[in-house]
């Protein structure tokens, strides 16, 4: 070991605030990046090399083996607290046998801080795996196998460092984006037949709305080769799986394709499809093993303080999809309280200039009581679940309800403001990281999750390649969340009804029963501050840019460029939107409150309004920009947009992503004012010179385009529908596939109101017939006559439904 006057490694102090506005006050805050040590400190180093020994001194010429001695000596030591501690870890591979665990005991101070420094540039590897040395012989048709250690439960094979498939039906196909090859008889009693025995295989399948996924263990198979399984907790709000979108894998029968393994824990048998020119007497096994690597665990009364790691990668966990059981608040979310690095208890820690890969679930995870965590510069990527987690306790939200459908009344709840304790992350930064290629296993993932936290900030960071959002902000509580110069793009490839950005604000307000509107403004308070979006670039192809759905309230949302999906806004209060361009899309208002108090302006939009579901037009929506006059005027009758104008906004170079207007732009003298273009993403060189960029759309000045076709009118019974289309499938929680007629009015002599059916009910199938347009409703109704019974399957407020009644 090494005392000197002065660490090698002098981080340099940087400290981060901005303002948040609240209903009463400015809250300003500081998060700690990396703090200073004290020159005037004397200093102890450890090193440790993966070809040390624990028994050695801990110097550099004679450094330990493994981490965790390193740990167990600064334990006995007497510098923590009082001196600062750097442990080098030297370039190689740390198989760890379990979780590094750090608790309070391991702490440093401002002054005396404990950092884990990786040494020669991030080729220091924490590996959850473990290496095989297995002899391999010839089985049949190109597979090998070999003999494995007894009670090893193989759930990631890596061979010569890549990661491999289990077997699987179908095959694995990377041009395939939903789960890289699906098939609807994956698991089918036909398919079923050719497996002798199944059981401890897995069932993936996608929510039958898209809203994420769902995972199974197979358990076994019955006399009539149906599967029999158990799971499907990964989705809170439960509606069976996807029709076709599912796959099987760690079948044996289904081991017919390079690169796919499958081990028999009977046998103790690894059986293996070597892709043409693997040499397996030289090409190397890993197996992985552990779900965490490092965990930062104190209390809030005694935290774990002032631990850092810099110039590590962790990599090869075990994948989680079977414990993501816990139910987030009024959400189709649960959660996996863990990650590869797992804070819990824990202030002014860090990651820094770290790398993330190979990992089987959650990459980071911030769980209960945290203060002050930064993540800065670091590469998260190939990750099974998400990048970035930040998740308090329920226990700390006043009146939790925690299925989408449960309410609650006015007389029954707590009034009192914000959370009832301190069990939530708060203060903290996710900062000039590469975030990308996640969610390959959980599609209940995102780039970064915040739920049940406070004051968050993600700042220049490039998210893409996911399955679901980028940046997922789950239900209001506790707000106060900043996200500036980020680049998000390429998301929503797998599920439906998302955006780039995703946000919900499902609190103690939203469906309260027996409230006055009028008061709901007020009760929205209670749970959240104010969070603030500005200066990002979002693209989401397959839903919207930004997303605010079912009652997010209190946003500030500026100077964003949004490339594809517009912005969305449902059911909440007080959003602020000004400064924003969205190219070739609009503005999406959803099913808006009455006195919501939204404001919406001096923003770029290509398109008319999409609204859905809106009976109200109270809120402030005016001295907006368009780029055709027909849009521009199209909800005037409304009040909206009186004050308006329209034109060409004259995009500088659109081709090359520059959207700033020009000095000639009429925009400019409708109020809107350009803000930088060449900000947006990882700033950190190393991360810049890898990371991609959305591709831009191709624009083109639309003009004076006519508006949108009208629908056709269907009647029936008295009642008077149209098919879905748009937003409505959204809006109404209806799948796409299975579409629907949307009732506009009904007569109240109608034989349907007397059913109890209802104007915005959708109507799906009658007599079991599927109806989505003219033609399908005229057939399932052809013969029907007087005294037939008619059974109407339908969707309300998101559920689906049944009722009869005696055609007339």
């Amino acid at each position: 070991m090494t005392r000197s006057s002065h660490s090698s490694q002098q981080p340099q102090q940087k400290l981060f605030a901005r303002t948040l506005s609240s209903a009463s006050k400015t809250t300003l805050f500081s998060a700690l990046l990396v703090v200073a040590t004290t020159s005037s400190l004397s200093a102890l180093e450890l090193y440790v090399s993966p070809a040390g020994d624990d028994a050695a001194a801990g110097t550099k010429d004679t450094p330990f083996l493994t981490p965790a001695h390193a740990r167990d000596h600064v334990r006995k030591s007497s510098a923590l607290g009082k001196e600062p501690v750097t442990v080098h870890l030297a370039a190689g591979t740390y198989y760890l046998p379990e979780a590094l665990r750090l608790g309070a005991e391991d702490s440093g101070t401002k002054e005396a801080q404990v950092i884990w420094q990786g040494e020669s540039d991030g080729k220091v590897i924490l590996s959850g795996a473990r290496p095989l040395k297995l002899s391999w012989k010839e089985y049949k048709d190109g597979i090998y196998q070999a003999q494995t250690p007894a009670g090893l439960n193989i759930d990631q094979l890596f061979v010569n460092g890549e990661l491999e498939h289990m077997a699987r039906y179908p095959n694995y196909d990377p041009k395939i984006a939903v789960y890289n090859g699906y098939a609807a008889d994956a698991f089918s009693p036909e398919r079923a037949a050719n497996w002798k025995n199944p059981a401890g295989g897995y069932i993936h399948a996608i929510h039958a709305h898209h809203w994420g996924g769902y995972h199974y263990r197979i358990t076994g198979k019955n006399k009539k080769n149906e599967v029999q399984y158990e799971g499907g907790w990964q989705n809170n709000r439960q509606m069976g799986m996807h029709k076709s979108h599912r796959f099987v894998e760690n079948i044996f029968e289904e081991l017919d394709a390079p690169r796919e393994w499958f081990h028999d824990a009977k046998t103790n048998t690894l059986y293996y499809y070597p892709p043409e020119g693997t040499d397996l007497k030289t090409a190397s096994f890993e197996i992985a093993l552990l779900p965490h690597l490092v965990e930062v665990a104190g209390t809030q009364e005694s935290p774990a303080k002032h631990i850092h790691f810099k110039d590590i990668s962790f990599r090869q966990t075990a994948r989680t999809f079977m414990e993501t059981k816990e139910p987030l608040l009024r959400s189709d979310w649960t959660i996996y309280r863990g990650g590869a690095v797992f804070f819990k208890g824990a202030e002014d820690c860090s990651i820094a200039d770290s790398e993330f890969t190979q990992i089987g679930g959650n990459a980071i995870f911030a769980s209960h009581y945290n203060r002050r965590l930064s993540i800065t510069g670091s590469h998260i990527h190939g990750v099974g679940a998400s990048g970035v987690c930040f998740v308090g306790s329920p226990d700390t939200v006043r009146n939790p309800l925690f299925e989408y459908n449960e309410t609650q009344s006015l007389k029954d709840i707590d009034l009192t403001p914000g959370p009832k304790s301190d069990d939530y992350p708060a203060d903290s930064i996710v900062d000039d990281c590469l975030i990308h290629n996640l969610s390959t296993v959980e599609k209940q993932a995102t780039g970064v999750q915040i739920s049940m936290a406070k004051g968050i900030s993600i700042r220049h960071c490039s998210i893409y390649d996911i399955g679901r959002a980028g940046i997922n902000f789950s239900e209001g509580t506790f707000g106060g969340h900043l996200i500036e110069f980020c680049d998000v793009f390429d998301t929503v490839r797998e599920t439906g009804d998302h955006g780039s950005f995703n946000s919900w604000g499902r609190d103690r307000f939203w469906h309260l029963k027996d409230c006055p509107p009028e008061k709901l403004p007020e009760i929205s308070k209670l749970d959240t501050e104010k969070c603030i979006i500005r200066n990002n670039r979002w693209r989401c192809d397959h839903g919207w840019d930004i997303d605010l759905d079912d009652g997010s309230s209190h946003y500030e949302i500026y100077n964003n460029l949004c490339l594809r999906g517009g912005i969305k806004l449902r059911e909440g209060f007080n959003r602020h939107v000004y400064n924003n361009i969205t190219v070739n899309n609009t503005l999406h208002p959803h099913v808006w409150y009455k006195y919501c108090g939204d404001r919406v302006h001096h923003n770029i939009w290509m398109g008319r309004y999409r609204p859905a579901r809106i009976k109200t037009w109270d809120s402030e929506v005016n001295h907006n920009f368009f780029s055709s006059e027909v849009d521009q005027k199209a909800f005037a009758e409304n009040g909206w947009d009186t004050e308006s104008t329209s034109g060409d906004p004259q995009f500088i170079d659109p081709a090359n992503g520059d959207y700033r207007v020009a000095e000639t732009s009429p925009a400019l003298k409708a109020g809107f004012k350009n803000f930088p273009m060449d900000q947006f993403g990882v700033k950190k060189p190393s991360l810049k010179a890898i990371a991609r960029t959305p591709q831009l759309p191709p624009y083109k000045h639309q003009g004076n385009a006519k508006g949108a076709a009208r629908r056709q009118v269907v009647r029936w019974l008295g009642g008077m529908f149209t098919s879905l289309a748009g937003e409505e499938f959204s809006a109404f929680g209806v799948n796409k596939e299975k579409g629907g007629l949307l009732i506009n009015r009904l007569a109240l002599s109608s034989p349907l109101a007397g059913a109890k059916l209802q104007a915005e009910d959708v109507i799906q199938t009658i007599n079991g017939k599927p109806v989505k347009d003219k033609a399908s409703l005229q057939k399932a109704i052809a013969g029907l006559k007087e005294g037939d019974k008619v059974e109407i399957g339908y969707v309300r407020f998101q559920n689906s439904q049944k009722l009869s009644f005696t055609h007339p």
